[in-house]
């Protein structure tokens, strides 16, 4: 059958349905539908198409009298309709991939009965980049190391853009249960083939299949129940029978070290874990190496790179009726920073071990290294380490050393040591200029040898949003100017005046390279503004104001290892901020320790563990529950208002009890320690952080504060004429204005473009 005929086809069958079914009722039947068709772009925004085709859909009006009209569907002026198929699900729909698109601007066209429509698609490289900017570099390809599901190795890279040939692996469970097992290409099902039984009821062998392919300069895998003795190959109109519709994209997690590399390894295995069962379920899972902040710290590529995944899977399998995000610690704050500036990929995410961004754990743990190099450098005398540990919010000292030590990240200098105790630290060691052993020693920047090279700082890796300075390094948005570090010890008395003065006059900053100064840090106004433009500051006002945000602690432990409760909360304070309220935010408090993760035999590890086990389980049909409830109201209203009502009784927050049968107390959680705040809090107390007890806000939002005038009456102590005058001397512009937006503080600007899209244009690095 030719292309005109098999197009006329397509198109009879569909209007044919519609005419029989309006047969008789339609009043206007005697005359030609001058009606548009209309065109939608399934697979993406038709702004950011990538590699040369796009899912679409053509929709048409109902004929009215007359014969049957021919669809026309031009590319460029030239006819595709021959891609179109009727959608089986939707009366009067097509849909097709178009393909062969020329990289940058693209008109697609349809006619039909006389009347037609158009829409620009722009198309880039599926080796990107879309809106992230200049490509970093140096860039180290690992597709020699990537590991294949069978054992065997992606390959070389067959470009710079460390490309590789896309290959599709299956694997199978086996009736013995365990990991999956590989079968071979070709095989005939196994013996020993377990069948699944789907959330949609549909009982399928227990196979699934894994495409490993490149994209954006990172390595994706997709993962879905597949039968290859008896699917057909996939297409968006004939999915997989196991697949039930359902996406969830997986984001891995760490930042330290995430630079100048493709990673070798996902960070999460889509068909392995947790996700091994959720597959069983028909659920279908897709990440990207690039999503795994240990190999790229950068969550503007990681936005980037969910896009481009999640339209090459559904030009594969078609539309999911919703896709989720999970995540845990760096995963966590990379699904919430990619739902928030790029709206629309996720309809929720499901996080726990939360930060609201990397950016809060950098800028937290610099003030947290200043406080300790105060305490301990021979210019402190004053303020004991007791005190000390009131001053920085933590529970312990132990606590804020190890949120000390996460400031290596920012310091760019390989091997500076620090005094920071580390003994019975889960955090480690002090590491400045931390990198991934496949980044070269030539290309590592040392300001003496090397100072054009790459520079090993979560700044730098997002040098496209903050920018660069005249050395090529980048600008930063960390500023503690007029900060009034312990002024809440201040004022309840547990630090004097004398200690409260000699802490801020002595306290400091660092220059650009990580290096302390005597005088405070001045952030730079631009990359402060472009910080929260971009969302690497965590916003909450853009995609996460219409999802739902279902927030577990999964490890809790207010001792070690920098992942603090109060991290969760920040969130939180975000979304009210943004918002007006938090009915889209759930949490779910109670978790194993350290000492538990890192196998240490401790008293009372099962009780946790069974927390753990029953927080996930529960917590995971609730946000289910709650997401497909929402999606499946087609009433009228906004996202947000069918998200909110359509949420379940379920879905409320709460801790557990620990013990080895937890129950559930539904409680509104709020950050606090002790009985009186509490039962939650007995049992799950949190502590706080070092600019909340300068008076700072929770949520740790504004980078930079403004300024007021030094004002004896705003202190609880009193101060004499000396005090007050060494006081305006320490802060000669004024001190902390937490009343007030913080400077050039804005709310996210959704797909923000950095470089090459003109849509949303916010900052070119490589322009003076």
């Amino acid at each position: 059958m030719s292309d005109k005929n098999l197009r006329n086809y397509a198109v009879a069958a569909v209007a044919g349905a519609t005419l029989i079914a309006g047969c008789g009722n339609n009043p206007n039947d005697h005359g030609d539908n001058k009606a548009a068709p209309t065109i939608t772009v399934l697979s993406s925004k038709a702004d950011y198409v990538t590699g040369g085709d796009a899912l679409v859909e053509i929709g048409l009006p109902e004929i009215v009298g007359g014969a049957t009209p021919t669809l026309h569907v031009l590319l460029n002026g030239a006819e595709v309709g021959g891609a179109f198929r009727p959608d089986p699900a939707k009366p009067r729909h097509l849909v097709g991939l178009v393909a062969n698109m020329k990289v940058g601007a693209n008109t697609l066209s349809s006619s039909y009965g006389g009347a037609s429509a158009t829409v620009e698609l722009s198309n880039y490289p599926l080796t990107g980049p879309v809106l992230s900017g200049p490509q970093t570099t140096p860039y180290n390809c690992q597709t020699q190391d990537f590991a294949l599901p069978d054992g065997s190795k992606l390959g070389a890279a067959t470009d710079a853009a460390c490309s590789a040939p896309t290959k599709v692996h299956y694997l199978y469970r086996s009736t013995a249960g365990g990991a999956l097992k590989p079968l071979p290409a070709g095989a005939a099902l196994p013996a020993d083939l377990a069948t699944t039984t789907t959330s949609a009821g549909a009982s399928v062998p227990f196979v699934v299949r894994v495409e490993t392919g490149t994209m954006n300069r990172g390595i994706y895998q997709n993962a879905i129940l597949f039968n290859p003795a008896k699917d057909a190959a996939p297409t968006p109109l004939a999915p997989p029978a196991g697949w039930n519709k359902r996406l969830i994209a997986v984001h891995g997690s760490g930042c330290s070290s995430g630079w100048y590399v493709q990673g070798a390894a996902m960070g999460v295995s889509p068909y392995t874990g947790n996700y091994l069962s959720r597959l069983g379920e028909g659920y279908a899972v897709f990440t990207n190496t690039l999503n795994h902040p240990t190999n790229s710290c950068n969550a503007t590529v990681a936005g980037e790179t969910t896009m481009m995944g999640k339209e090459r899977f559904i030009e594969t399998f078609g539309v999911p009726a919703f896709t989720v995000s999970v995540g845990s610690s760096g995963g966590a704050y990379t699904s919430e920073q990619v739902a928030d500036a790029f709206p629309g990929l996720f309809d929720g995410v499901f996080i726990d071990t939360t930060f609201p961004d990397a950016l809060a754990i950098a800028l937290s743990s610099m003030d947290d290294k200043l406080l300790n190099h105060y305490y301990t450098s021979s210019q402190s005398g004053l303020v004991g380490e007791a005190q000390m540990v009131g001053v920085s919010g933590h529970k312990s000292a132990r606590a804020w050393y190890d949120m000390a030590v996460q400031s290596g990240r920012t310091d760019p200098v390989s091997g500076r040591v620090e005094t920071i105790p580390t003994t019975g630290s889960f955090g480690g060691p002090y590491l400045a200029g931390a990198f991934n052993a496949a980044v070269p020693a030539a290309q590592r920047w040392d300001a003496a040898t090397n100072p054009r090279g790459a520079r090993a700082t979560v700044f730098d890796i997002n040098r496209n949003v903050y920018g660069v300075d005249a050395k090529g390094y980048a600008l930063r948005p960390f500023d503690n100017v007029g900060v009034q570090y312990g002024l809440a010890q201040l004022n309840d008395g547990s630090i004097t005046p004398d200690q409260f003065l000699d802490l801020n006059e002595k306290i400091g900053g660092y220059d650009g390279d990580g290096n302390y100064t005597a005088a405070r840090t001045v952030g730079d106004a631009g990359a402060i503004k472009r910080a929260y433009q971009s969302g690497l500051q965590l916003g909450g006002g853009g995609g996460l104001a219409a999802i739902p945000v279902f927030d577990l602690s999964y490890i809790y432990d207010e001792d070690n290892f920098f992942h603090y409760q109060w991290f969760h909360f920040a969130v939180r304070e975000r979304l009210l901020k943004a918002n007006g309220d938090t009915k889209n935010h759930v949490m779910w408090r109670g978790g194993i320790s350290f000492a538990d993760l890192f196998g240490q035999t401790t008293p009372g590890m099962a009780e946790r563990a069974a927390v753990n086990a029953k927080a996930q389980a529960d917590g995971w049909a609730a946000f289910i529950k709650w997401v497909a409830a929402y999606k499946a109201d087609k009433g009228a209203g906004t996202q947000r208002d069918k998200m909110i009502a359509r949420k379940p009784a379920e879905a409320v927050d709460g801790c557990f009890t620990n013990s080895s049968n937890p129950q559930f107390i539904a409680q509104t959680q709020t950050l606090g320690s002790g009985g009186a705040a509490g039962s939650c809090n007995a049992l799950w107390p949190s502590w706080s952080f070092a600019r909340a007890q300068a008076g700072g806000p929770l949520a740790a939002d504004k980078l930079k504060c403004e300024l007021k005038p030094v004002a004896a009456a705003d202190y609880k102590v009193t101060f004499d004429a000396a005090r007050l005058a060494r006081l305006n001397a320490i802060f000669p512009n004024g001190v902390c204005d937490w009343s007030k937006p913080g400077v050039n503080q804005t709310a996210v600007l959704p797909y923000a473009s950095f470089g090459p899209s003109p849509v949303n244009p916010v900052f070119d690095v490589s322009k003076p």
